[in-house]
């Protein structure tokens, strides 16, 4: 038992250094998710008397930033060069197609599960434990997308659901850490609505780590105000240090399996 927790331990501080190291090479991430997210909301000022052609505008921007930010994501992982201002305006556009496919098909099931809720609103119970469960196997189909080969948006899915059945514990560790002392509602609420587009709802993306900020500030007894102050400064390198984060874990735990990593602690703790 000891070497287990001493191997998620081991592997977490590894995913903390890592992403360090690629904040400080991608820092620029943090003032392009701030220019992606007024985009996001001009688009939806824009959208909104514009009825169903709206619905399609808001979708298009939205998997353009969402592809972006994977984009500008990938290249603080994995480059060796820091992001420039260059790179992030390349990275309008990648994995748009991507996004939008994944979107469409979790887009159907999502809509009978409302048509459901709006016909019978007794459902709700099983609207929820439906959507908690997309948000569970799916919780990494952003990292599937801009991290592995794919060759469809059922593909994406897949290798989603495999990753979560093969690494569930550490995955989801981190994140019940987080909210474990913020009460069960809260993880309802979150992951209600990331359940919706397996998280790549831009602004769902942004309202997460807001959300959970203005949350321990409140705990820690700060006036609403400053607490919406403070929450609205530290989401962005908030948000970019969770992705960096995910992206990291996500690597080492695709590269090796839970005996391997049991092996690796064992050799490490020795060798030291």
């Amino acid at each position: 038992m000891l070497t287990v927790v001493t191997s998620t331990l081991h592997l977490y501080r590894e995913a903390l250094h890592a992403t360090s190291r690629s904040l400080v090479r991608g820092w620029l991430a943090i003032p392009a998710v701030i220019v992606f997210t007024l985009l996001m909301l001009l688009a939806h000022q824009i959208a909104r008397p514009l009825g169903m052609l709206g619905g399609f505008l808001l979708g298009a921007v939205n998997a353009c930033l969402i592809g972006a930010t994977l984009s500008v994501i990938e290249q603080a992982i994995k480059g060796m060069r820091p992001l420039t201002i260059g790179d992030v305006i390349e990275s309008m556009g990648h994995y748009f197609w991507d996004v939008i496919s994944v979107g469409f098909v979790l887009w159907i099931p999502t809509m009978l599960l409302d048509t459901s809720l709006r016909a019978n609103p007794d459902s709700q119970f099983l609207v929820t434990a439906c959507l908690l469960l997309v948000f569970i196997l799916l919780n990494p189909a952003p990292e599937v997308i801009y991290l592995t080969r794919h060759d469809s948006p059922l593909d994406v899915l897949k290798r989603s659901y495999d990753f979560v059945l093969d690494n569930w514990i550490e995955w989801f560790l981190p994140m019940a850490l987080v909210l474990a002392p913020l009460g069960l509602s809260l993880f309802f609420k979150l992951s209600s609505q990331l359940g919706r587009g397996a998280g790549l709802d831009f602004i769902q993306l942004v309202f997460v780590p807001f959300t959970v900020l203005s949350a321990w500030l409140t705990d820690f007894g700060i006036s609403a105000e400053l607490t919406g102050m403070i929450a609205l400064l530290l989401t962005p390198p908030l948000m970019v240090g969770m992705l960096i984060f995910r992206g990291h874990l996500f690597i080492a735990l695709s590269a090796t399996s839970r005996r391997q990593r049991l092996y690796q602690s064992q050799f490490h703790d020795s060798a030291r």
